[in-house]
């Protein structure tokens, strides 16, 4: 079903988009568009893209589980930060004195 008629593009094109993702997958319908080498004219199918999203997306829309092809990538991108050691640095109070 064509979705896009600006842009010509059809429900296959979207989920394919989401699902050949080689890192993370598009995660807005403009990245959909930039996906398929083209861009948003008059943004009436951007709900239906939307929804097509979160169709494909399916366990990945709530958080990936194994075995789902973006895993890998989702975890990645969500890895958790070290935490910088904030203790106080050592103040010499001579070179600070008057």
């Amino acid at each position: 079903m064509i979705v896009c008629s600006c842009n010509v593009l059809s429900d296959h094109d979207v989920r394919s988009a989401v699902d050949g993702a080689t890192d993370l997958p598009p995660r807005s319908p403009n990245q959909v568009y930039g996906c398929l080498g083209c861009s948003a004219q008059c943004g009436r199918c951007a709900r239906t893209i939307r929804k097509i999203m979160t169709e494909a997306l399916g366990a990945c829309a709530k958080g990936c589980c194994e075995g789902c092809p973006h895993s890998a990538a989702h975890t990645h991108a969500h890895a958790t930060k070290p935490v910088p050691d904030m203790s106080p640095l050592p103040v010499d109070m001579a070179a600070v004195a008057p």
